[in-house]
């Protein structure tokens, strides 16, 4: 028996001894070639000059980043990524936790390439038959599809974060969003199939003009991609409609209708069951405030229709300027539309029209390039400035498109 033992003891410090090698072999490695290494694949990926200050690795597969830089796309102060070796013996890649401290994302839009002119039909038709001649169909090589890629996050963690949306496509000068203070925490996400449920929450704030009280964005919620199906909440408080100002600039003259200052509050239930996904919203317009007009000074007609449709909101909202609508989408297609919201605005107005005294024979013309013309009655101007409104709605859907989908958050213990 002692012999025996001996036996397993010698196998174990053998095991041991191994064992720190092999570690001391690879966090070598590491330390020489891993920086090189990473920052060539990082590169091939993204296509962006990278760098990364420094590396460093743990028993028994911990990494740890330090000022990655992924040039105009990724910088983050410290990365640690925790792979699981359980998995890796079952041939999936598994993260027990990837988290970032003091990353910053920047993302900028670009106006699109002019389309090209599509050739006639006489000339598409010639282009088949030459393209029929020269590659036979008994030639063409199958096309090789990438395999996705079973990868497992059961936590991600995003510490002091912050966001720049750099949009290039409105106004003259474009306008940067930016959101700061970024908490984000996701658990139970997976690249395929499965019943868990991955839980997110979210919180971060938006920084205005130099004055403004900041925005704050909050969202928690759940969502399963297996059964295609969510809830979550989100809400966005202190929007800046100043600030935001060059998405509809080319419809509306602010200071013709004289409004200094315009914040807003957002709030929006998501649910989602079988694929289908719906958002009740709700938008209010907390705080407005109008520059003064002088006494000898005649109103414009911008200023006409600006009280009269915020009275008119006040009058159906107790006093209060709110606008309800609902989203309906798919969780494998999500898209982000406002046809709902301008059904929503007119029914506001068409209410209006019955109950607030606002007659068909009214004539009001609208500022800027809104309108060319008079618009006549209710329903015209409804119709006027919900298709201003929903220019900037077509061009906030662009870079907006998200959802968040889930299932009952699951208490931790």
């Amino acid at each position: 028996m002692k012999h025996f033992l001996k036996h397993i003891v010698k196998i174990l410090s053998i095991a041991i001894i191994v064992g720190v090698v092999l570690f001391s072999v690879i966090h070598v490695f590491i330390m020489l070639q891993g920086r090189s290494i990473l920052t060539k694949e990082i590169e091939k990926v993204f296509h962006k000059k990278t760098n990364v200050g420094f590396i460093h690795y743990t028993m028994p597969l911990n990494l740890e980043l330090r000022n990655l830089n992924i040039e105009g796309l990724v910088k983050a102060e410290r990365i640690y990524i925790s792979i699981s070796p359980l998995y890796l013996l079952t041939g999936r890649l598994a993260f027990n936790n990837i988290r970032f401290t003091g990353p910053e994302f920047t993302y900028e839009r670009f106006a699109p390439p002019p389309a090209v002119e599509t050739p006639p039909p006489e000339a598409q038709n010639t282009i088949k038959a030459l393209a029929g001649k020269t590659i036979s169909p008994a030639r063409k090589e199958p096309a090789k599809k990438r395999p996705n890629l079973r990868l497992i996050f059961k936590r991600i963690n995003i510490r002091y974060g912050r966001i720049n949306f750099i949009d290039h496509t409105v106004g003259t000068e474009g306008i940067k969003l930016v959101i700061k203070d970024l908490n984000f925490d996701l658990t139970n996400l997976y690249t395929f199939s499965q019943r868990a449920a991955t839980n997110f929450d979210l919180k971060a704030k938006i920084p205005w003009q130099v004055g403004q009280e900041e925005g704050k964005i909050e969202g928690e919620g759940w969502l399963n991609f297996h059964s295609k199906s969510m809830e979550a909440e989100l809400k966005i408080n202190n929007i800046d409609g100043i600030y935001l100002y060059p998405y509809y600039s080319n419809w509306v003259d602010l200071e013709k209708a004289r409004i200094e200052k315009a914040t807003l509050n957002f709030t929006s239930g998501i649910h989602g069951l079988n694929n289908n996904v719906t958002a009740d919203c709700h938008l209010e317009l907390s705080d407005i405030v109008r520059s003064p007009r002088p006494d000898d000074e005649p109103q414009e007609k911008a200023e006409k229709i600006t009280d009269t449709i915020l009275d008119t909101f006040r009058t159906l909202g107790q006093g209060k300027i709110v606008l309800d609508f609902t989203i309906r989408t798919k969780m494998d297609r999500p898209e982000f539309g406002f046809g709902n919201i301008k059904m929503a605005f007119e029914n506001k107005l068409t209410q209006a029209r019955a109950g607030t005294g606002f007659k068909p024979e009214d004539i009001l013309v609208l500022p800027g390039n809104l309108l060319k013309g008079a618009v006549k009655g209710a329903t015209d101007l409804s119709k006027a400035v919900i298709d201003g409104t929903f220019a900037v709605g077509n061009e906030i859907k662009k870079t907006v498109e998200d959802t968040f989908k889930k299932e009952p958050i699951q208490k931790k213990n």
